[in-house]
């Protein structure tokens, strides 16, 4: 668990000094998770050893609860932050996205985590830390709509071929919302025993507190940050789903039905320090192969599972760009087996 606590925790502890001293610690937060992040990864050799595989860590699962209650301990001085007078506006404008950087790239993967997780209460911790991005509802889409239907037409957060980041976020911001509401009314209808309170209404439930936290503490301009560094999460939440799935479809058999998930449905990528950032996030075959897998142990086969030419957060930078992005993929793509592209 070293190498996930150091990477990220040293994250955290620049956030909160550029929330509360602002200056230069702003500037060091931003370029922790952005330049020295990509420099890590491009320039220096791996310097922990791989995790077992397939083995269950009790320390990755207390880690990752923890990161779960720091995160809203981020995000209420983001906000005091951010509504602070004192700050100059470069001051504010490089903590906002130091902040929302963080909430994308390792709060997400984080939630990601805790929402597979067997425990309910592990669980219901992953749909608040989304639900305080104004977001809850991914918890639902992600489980009972993207791992059921990913690399068909009826997942909407597998990124069609071509299909631009910007075009792809304004259809899957209200799809992923929709079509997690039919999946949770679905099993609602088909549960023996119906919980009580709806997903939907802890969501707005955490939404409300959020907002009204976000007032409480910053009046107006409180209010304007945080919807601010939602939209900028939910944005990279995005763009997590059409990076990391984009171009790839499952074969329809003579049946009618998709083949099974396999390892080549899914974009990988090797990079060490921002794998450890994002909680192995970028080992996503492995994920969608093996959901209940704990993160330290999630596997990458080179040889069997897609990877991208640069780490996640250089992938994502590129896709803010379509065309340099389709071109990019349109080798990629091209690269792969005949067994691993789309019919």
């Amino acid at each position: 668990m070293f190498p996930f606590a150091v990477v990220t925790l040293s994250n955290a502890a620049l956030l909160l000094a550029a929330a509360f001293l602002g200056g230069p610690w702003a500037w060091a937060a931003l370029l922790y998770i952005s330049l020295f992040t990509a420099f890590m990864d491009r320039f220096v050799a791996r310097l922990t050893p791989g995790m077992t595989e397939g083995a269950e860590f009790p320390s990755g699962a207390v880690f990752s609860v923890g990161l779960g209650l720091l995160h809203i301990a981020l995000l209420l001085a983001a906000i005091h932050g951010l509504s602070n007078t004192a700050m100059s506006l470069p001051e504010r404008l490089v903590t906002f996205v130091a902040f929302s950087l963080f909430f994308g790239q390792v709060s997400h993967p984080n939630a990601h985590e805790l929402i597979h997780r067997s425990g309910r209460l592990a669980r219901r911790l992953g749909r608040i830390v989304y639900g305080t991005m104004l977001y809850g509802h991914h918890a639902s889409t992600h489980v009972l709509v993207h791992h059921a239907h990913v690399g068909t037409k009826k997942d909407p957060c597998t990124a069609r071929k071509g299909e631009g980041f910007y075009r792809y976020f304004l259809r899957v911001w209200r799809a992923v919302f929709v079509s997690g509401l039919k999946a949770e009314n679905a099993r609602r209808a088909r549960a023996v025993s119906v919980p009580r309170l709806h997903p939907y209404l802890l969501d707005l439930a955490v939404g409300i507190v959020s907002l009204t936290a976000a007032v409480w503490i910053g009046g107006a301009m409180g209010l304007v940050a945080l919807l601010a560094m939602a939209l900028y999460a939910q944005l990279q939440i995005a763009m997590a789903d059409y990076v990391q799935h984009y171009g790839l479809f499952r074969r329809i058999r003579e049946n009618g039905k998709p083949e099974p998930v396999g390892p080549q449905h899914s974009w990988n990528t090797p990079h060490w320090y921002s794998s450890a950032l994002m909680l192995n996030a970028p080992r996503h075959s492995d994920h969608h192969l093996n959901p209940q897998r704990p993160y330290p142990a999630l596997a990458l086969d080179e040889e069997t599972m897609p990877t991208l030419p640069h780490s996640l957060p250089v992938m994502a930078t590129i896709a803010l760009f379509p065309p340099l992005y389709r071109r990019v993929m349109k080798r990629e793509l091209a690269n792969l087996p005949e067994d691993h592209r789309a019919a």
